[in-house]
């Protein structure tokens, strides 16, 4: 079993207003380590399946062994390609589909992925490693203007401009290899003001922009047309306000048709204070749930 420990967030307020064909077809949108999938499995008849879909191949071959349920298929793919694989597969569509557009524990926990500044590790941070744009190539090679509309536009950092400078500037003297030191290149310009480390921004607005997750997150809601069946459900967990945003619109949008769609949640849906208390990581979670109606 993997030493990674991973749990899954609003796990069971996901599997209570998720499934609603016990013996359905589901798709588990970013696998992971397979936690929302088992426990959707626990609630699901032996007829069901879930098709889990991840980028990252070592999450799928993790994520088969943490799950252990026939009932799970699992493909090395981005879930935007979930609908050709069912129109190849001769499949009319599924009952429940959930996209988390979170990023895995054992990702961030990896040191080897470069998606910490808490460790050592090479500027790296794609989810499927077969492809080739690192962070590492962002930061050595691309001009300071870009790198500042990343930090923007993906992190909301304010000292954009000023970590973008120093970034090039220390680029152009040597090339810049280490989580460690990018991390103390942002805290030489910004100094430390809060518990918040000051490279956090810099990091998940270059993680984003390596993995084009916005991109992709935007795509998410479009799928619903082609791959939701009438009475089937979609929900969204996102963690950050930029992605919420791009869901709420989307799913707004899908709704002025009222015969066709509706929100399960009017309100957004965040973890209690309790489930955050045993994950910190779940503190910035918001899920929104949209089904189908015909």
């Amino acid at each position: 079993m993997s030493s990674w420990q991973h749990i899954p967030i609003l796990a069971q307020t996901i599997k209570e207003l998720l499934i609603t064909d016990r013996e359905g077809l589901y798709i588990d949108g970013t696998l992971g380590l397979g936690g929302h999938s088992k426990i959707l499995l626990s609630s699901l008849g032996t007829k069901a399946k879930i098709f889990g879909f991840d980028k990252d191949e070592k999450a799928i071959t993790m994520a088969r062994e943490n799950v252990a349920d026939s009932r799970l298929e699992t493909f090395n793919l981005s879930y935007t390609e979930c609908a050709r694989v069912l129109r190849e597969k001769d499949i009319q569509g599924v009952n429940g589909i959930l996209f988390d557009f979170g990023l895995s524990s054992y990702q961030l926990d990896d040191a080897s992925r470069g998606f910490s500044f808490n460790k050592q590790g090479p500027l790296d941070m794609r989810f499927d490693t077969a492809q080739t744009l690192t962070a590492q190539e962002i930061v050595n090679t691309w001009p300071a203007d870009k790198i500042e509309e990343i930090l923007l536009n993906y992190g909301e950092e304010k000292f954009a401009s000023k970590i973008a400078q120093a970034i090039a500037l220390a680029a152009r003297e040597a090339p810049l290899e280490t989580t460690w030191q990018l991390a103390k290149i942002i805290e030489r310009v910004c100094p430390r003001t809060s518990k918040t480390h000051p490279a956090t921004r810099t990091f998940q607005a270059l993680r984003i922009a390596v993995n084009d997750e916005f991109g992709a997150v935007k795509k998410a809601p479009k799928l619903l047309k082609e791959v939701l069946l009438p009475l089937g459900r979609a929900a969204f967990l996102t963690f950050h306000s930029l992605e919420d945003r791009i869901i709420k619109v989307a799913l707004k949008d899908l709704c002025q048709d009222k015969d066709t769609w509706r929100l399960v949640n009017k309100k957004v849906i965040e973890p209690s204070w309790q489930e955050i208390k045993q994950n910190p990581r779940a503190r910035s979670a918001k899920l929104r749930i949209i089904e189908r109606l015909k």
